[in-house]
Parts: C-alpha cells; structure tokens; sequence
C-alpha cells in the first residue's frame, strides 16, 4: 500500500515522502496515529502544496534575519560595571543584558537565547559575541566591558 509520511517515521522515511508498506501496518499503525496517509492524487497535491508553503515562509524569516543582521553588523555594546582592585567585575554580563543593550540599540527585540556566550563575560576588555538569529544567518557583536567611574 502506497503512503505519503505526515511526520518522520523511525526505519521509515521523513516527512513528504511517499512510501510501500505493508497494508496492515499502514491501516493499523502509520493512518490511525497520524504519521501516513493515502497516497491518492489530492494528497499528493496537498503535500506538495504545503511544502511550497514552507518553504516560502522560511524563505522569509531567512531575509528577515538577514535584514537584521545588516542592522547589527559592525555594532559595539559598551557595558560600565563595577570592579574589584584586580579588573575582575563584581557582577558579569549575561546574554540577557546584551539582547537587552542591543534592543536598545537597534530598537527590535533578540531573543536572548540567541546570543551565543558560552559563559557570563566577568572581565574587563573586549570580546566577540555572535548571535544566531537563524540556522543560517550569524552576526558577530563587539561586547566591551570598562569599569565604572567611581566618584
């Protein structure tokens, strides 16, 4: 029996392709749990139109983040904290305050969980820090931390 994969199928295929199975399997696994349909002539036109339309939108959240990134491009955050005799800072900066400094900057939300810092920055000096804004569009931000001015 012919199916066409709703879902990825272990030992099976991925999703949108079309598949022989067994005629049980399909009518007592795969149709019942929704991962398989018929294969007819409608369902093939189905799924040939939802993956246009997936690939459309992910066409555009790509050029969005890539007109984000031009935005971000060549962006320098400075960050005044406080420090202890040594240059260690007393408190560190997290990728929550950089998406938070940089919304300011650039006036759009990044979700922080895109910022990827490996540890909190806990030193004085200069650092690179890349956001992942989508699976293939990366910018690299300079992060400088200096000490505060104590009056």
């Amino acid at each position: 029996m012919r199916v066409i994969l709703l879902k990825d199928v272990k030992r099976l295929g991925k999703a949108g392709e079309e598949k022989n199975v067994a005629e049980g399997y399909a009518r007592n696994f795969l149709i019942p749990r929704g991962l398989a349909m018929l294969a007819t002539d409608a369902a093939r036109a189905q799924v040939a139109s939802q993956a246009a339309s997936r690939a459309r939108q992910e066409a555009d959240e790509k050029a969005a983040a890539q007109a984000q990134a031009q935005q971000m491009e060549n962006v320098e955050l400075v960050f005044k904290m406080r420090t202890g005799e040594s240059g260690r800072l007393y408190g560190s900066v997290t990728n929550a305050d950089i998406a938070e400094k940089l919304e300011e900057r650039v006036g759009q939300a990044i979700d922080k969980r895109k910022i990827q810092l490996e540890e909190p920055i806990k030193e004085i000096g200069r650092q690179k820090v890349e956001v992942k804004l989508h699976p293939d569009v990366k910018v690299t931000l300079t992060v400088i931390v200096e000490p505060e001015e104590v009056a």
